[in-house]
């Protein structure tokens, strides 16, 4: 969370990239926090955001990911920044961008899964080479790797043997020890349904957000969220396969056209359980409370991966 002296000035970034060129406001919307976790605060104003990204955040290789989002060849898939230069906000790395309509929680019926798997086929279809120069890599292998040094610094927990057990299982790639295979594709990194915004806001067209784990990578890690979830029996089959479908239907190359696309899906599927497994377990330690009903099925799919050792077994999702 941000410090509470710092939040007034992040809210006044948003305010002043609103109002660049006048004093006067006549936003209907106010000062609004939308999101203040340890990874990332967002304050809106009117129709302006202001980002004050995670402690430690690279400032080059933020500014590379903004010079992506802001390329005209990635028009209609990410939403661009209002600047390409991060400012320094007591020593927090501040962007700004235009405010989308998200996601609505209380209507999963609604969730555009389909909009989400075409926008991700486009991405992983758009040649790195057309885009800015020295592109970093994809940080999903080590956004699980940073969940997994949380979990071991929470202290004991009877649910954490079987989890560290599955991490230990992966290959050395999806736990950020190695270098990625198909490196060449660019990748979002941290995809679910909440970086997901319409704009321009309220009707707008779908567009990806959150260029904080952009990079060159393995494009099936861009699935393996929903793909995990769908193993592990909380995303239905329906949803699951009209995510997958519209996304070969798009020309994604994350997997085949036809054929068994848990080929490619299995390792990364399994890294994301296992990452929302070590995170749910640190959220009940610091809450001091027992894992609820999902957390404890994240779980019990990571001790279900070493018994099953060719696939995470999506056919057995509950």
């Amino acid at each position: 969370m941000l410090p509470a002296d710092v939040l007034p000035a992040l809210t006044a970034k948003a305010r002043g990239a609103a109002h660049p060129r006048s004093a006067v406001c006549a936003c209907t919307t106010q000062d609004t926090v939308l999101t203040d976790r340890a990874d990332g605060t967002v304050v809106r104003h009117g129709d302006t955001v202001a980002k004050a990204h995670a402690p430690g955040t690279d400032p080059v290789e933020l500014s590379q990911r903004l010079a992506v989002a802001a390329h005209p060849h990635l028009s209609g898939i990410l939403l661009p920044p209002l600047g390409l230069t991060p400012v320094d906000l007591h020593g927090r790395l501040v962007t700004c961008w235009p405010y989308g309509t998200p996601v609505d929680p209380e209507a999963p019926e609604n969730a555009p899964w389909e909009e989400a798997a075409t926008l991700l086929a486009r991405l992983h279809s758009t040649p790195p080479s057309t885009l800015a120069a020295g592109l970093p890599p994809m940080r999903g292998p080590a956004k699980a790797a940073r969940a997994i040094a949380r979990l071991q610094a929470a202290g004991p927990h009877p649910a954490a043997a079987p989890v560290l057990r599955a991490w230990s299982s992966l290959p050395a790639w999806a736990r950020a020890e190695g270098p990625m295979p198909g490196a060449g594709a660019l990748c979002h990194g941290d995809l679910h349904l909440g970086q997901l915004v319409r704009h321009p806001a309220p009707e707008g067209s779908w567009l990806l957000i959150d260029v904080d784990d952009l990079g060159l990578g393995d494009p099936a890690w861009d699935l393996a969220r929903p793909a995990a979830w769908y193993a592990c029996g909380l995303l239905p089959p329906d949803e699951w396969n009209r995510f997958l479908t519209a996304y070969q239907q798009a020309g994604g190359p994350a997997v085949p056209v036809d054929g068994d696309p848990w080929a490619t899906l299995d390792v990364p599927a399994r890294a994301l359980t296992v990452q929302t497994a070590a995170l749910a377990i640190v959220k009940s330690v610091a809450a001091d409370r027992p894992l609820d009903e999902v957390q404890q099925a994240v779980v019990e799919a990571c001790g279900r991966m070493l018994a099953m050792p060719e696939q995470l077994m999506p056919g057995d999702a509950k």
